[in-house]
């Protein structure tokens, strides 16, 4: 009787181990939004990390964290931190790694609390017409073996993707008044 208890206690573990070495362990989140702006008014907007507290849903959601910045902002090598006791915000920064002219933002998010974690993220501008610009928003992100199951029982494309929208659709907001 034991043994068949014991059998059964590890097929249980043993199950969902095995399926998250099959399972994927990274996800890549867009989110496009088109603002009735010029391109290079849009870009010169977004490449500053600091105005991401104007339209940014996670950077709303905690008013009382803690800011600190590094650098010159708009320019790589800028880094834009945050501490909050919010665990739905936690404790990281982000850093611009590269810049486009007119183009692309790369940024690296440094998640410290409450898991440690890095992550690519970008924006890009392109321009549909003199006064229309598509902004797209992406972000990537990794989930080590087991811990990826998580993918399988959380949408974080969705969950994600959602944030994203929102931020896009606050900045379209603040970019046409």
């Amino acid at each position: 009787m034991l043994k068949k208890l014991f059998l059964i206690v590890v097929t249980l573990i043993a199950i969902p181990l095995v399926i998250a070495a099959f399972t994927a362990k990274t996800y890549d989140v867009e989110r496009e939004v088109v603002i009735n702006q010029p391109k290079e008014s849009v870009f010169n907007y977004i490449k500053y990390l600091k105005n991401q507290n104007d339209y940014s849903k996670w950077a709303k959601m905690d008013p009382n964290m803690t800011k600190a910045y590094r650098g010159t902002d708009g320019e790589v090598g800028f880094v834009s931190a945050w501490d909050s006791k919010n665990e739905e915000v936690g404790t990281g920064e982000q850093e611009i790694i590269a810049i486009k002219a007119g183009e692309r933002i790369d940024f690296e998010l440094r998640f410290l609390k409450p898991f440690e974690s890095t992550a690519p993220a970008y924006m890009i501008t392109e321009s549909l017409s003199d006064n229309e610009t598509k902004v797209k928003w992406g972000f990537s992100g990794r989930m080590d073996y087991p811990m990826n199951l998580m993918l399988l029982i959380m949408d974080f494309e969705q969950i994600i993707g959602d944030d994203l929208q929102t931020g896009l659709d606050n900045l379209k907001n603040i970019q046409e008044q």
